[in-house]
């Protein structure tokens, strides 16, 4: 067996001892917050101990916690999740609803950051020092320290409420969208929370891209390339930008795996209905099966994102499956 399938074999065990100890903290996290859903359910005072003890046996809290974990453990591994406190419908079934709007808004905002943050902080890797690179960096680190529900309040009282560019939060307009395409219509809701978005993820990708580029052109290929009279445009892009993406590989690896989960502090400022919005409603309300049922979901997600990145670094790098870097 050569060493990188010693390697796979390793990260593939450890994804497994991951999601299990994850899935495991995940049950006991939502037993320990405070409040009973049942009495949230009822949410009538006047409601007698028995009634209360009798939604608990409903929604087989009554049980013993350890027997509540085996079922758990068993149900998630099957993709069951239980049925929703609050809807009264599978949570399968909501997840299912929520996440293709999730996955638009999120894969169109990590597309684009991605596209822009590598191209900027790769320029502000090769001007290092410059007024261009001072003003971007800047300009990204304000980008990224600022909170997401920040700029999509700014978005929202510029462009939504003193401009009415744009709709003020959903997905469609209730009722149509006075006759443009549904399409049309689904395009002008998403533009600010997609562009808050692009605004976090851009900067955070800058700042990485450039801190890896300034690594990069101290390495002797760079300066080999310099002296053989190569073009600045060819060093930069088959030189120092492709060695420099590593690092930006994970980045955008675990971004992937977390766009699942949606951002919920955007998908709540813009009323957006994906995953990030539900699990904030969860919250509120106390509905744990939905509330683990995201979990996991993001969970499994995130970890084989980072599995299929360290896998990736692997191959290309000898070292990293080695365990010599």
């Amino acid at each position: 067996m050569n060493a990188y399938w010693r390697f796979l074999i390793k990260k593939a065990l450890i994804t497994i001892l991951t999601i299990f100890v994850t899935l495991t903290a995940n049950f006991f996290i939502f037993r320990i917050m405070p409040g009973d859903p049942a009495k949230l359910l009822l949410n009538d005072p006047r409601l007698k101990k028995e009634n209360i003890e009798l939604v608990k046996k409903q929604l087989g809290l009554d049980k013993p916690l350890w027997q509540q974990y085996l079922i758990y453990m068993k149900e998630s591994f099957k993709g069951n999740f239980g049925i929703s406190f609050v809807h009264n419908v599978p949570v399968s079934q909501i997840i299912a609803q929520r996440l293709p709007q999730t996955l638009l808004l999120l894969s169109v905002a990590i597309a684009i950051s991605t596209v822009v943050g590598i191209a900027v902080g790769a320029i502000c890797g090769w001007k290092r020092g410059s007024k261009l690179d001072a003003t971007l960096l800047t300009a990204s680190l304000i980008s990224y320290m600022v909170p997401t529900f920040w700029i999509g309040i700014v978005l929202l009282m510029v462009f939504s409420l003193w401009l009415g560019w744009f709709p003020v939060g959903g997905i469609t307009t209730i009722g149509g969208g006075a006759g443009i395409p549904r399409w049309l219509d689904v395009l002008k809701h998403m533009f600010l929370p997609t562009v808050a978005l692009v605004l976090w993820y851009a900067g955070e990708y800058v700042i990485l891209m450039r801190g890896s580029m300034l690594d990069v052109m101290k390495e002797d290929y760079i300066l080999t390339a310099k002296a053989k009279g190569l073009r600045s445009l060819t060093i930069l892009k088959d030189h120092a930008v492709r060695n420099a993406l590593l690092p930006v590989v994970t980045l955008i690896a675990l971004n992937i795996g977390w766009m699942v989960g949606g951002c919920i502090e955007v998908e709540v400022v813009f009323s957006w209905p994906g995953m990030g919005k539900l699990i904030y409603d969860a919250v509120l309300k106390r509905d744990y099966p939905v509330l683990q049922g995201c979990f996991v979901i993001i969970t499994i997600t995130v970890i084989l994102a980072n599995l299929i990145a360290d896998l990736i670094y692997g191959y290309i790098d000898p070292r990293i499956r080695r365990g010599t870097m």
